[in-house]
């Protein structure tokens, strides 16, 4: 599985099967930084080619390093949240 982030494709931002012939951010890596995601609502209804795709909150690599426009947590923070969120939850960051 991937997320598309190829402003040229039909799938633009969403959920793809691999392989493709676009540009994709690819889930499944062995640093494990994909094993848990949260989707968020970004550039999504509508989507717009070029405004940002693949907005995550996921598993930080160690010792933290930069993500490229996501949200990282370590893996336990991260699963305590999943736990406290629903479909009605809103997550705003400033």
């Amino acid at each position: 599985m991937g997320w598309c982030d190829d402003p040229r494709s039909e799938s633009y931002n969403q959920l793809i099967k691999l392989p493709t012939n676009f540009s994709c951010e690819k889930l499944f890596r062995k640093e494990n930084i994909y094993d848990l995601i949260i989707v968020l609502d970004y550039n999504m209804k509508p989507t717009i080619k070029n405004r940002g795709s693949a907005i995550f909150i996921h598993v930080a690599r160690k010792k933290f390093s930069k993500t490229a426009g996501c949200i990282a947590l370590k893996k336990t923070h991260l699963r305590r949240l999943i736990k406290e969120i629903n479909a009605k939850t809103k997550i705003i960051i400033n």
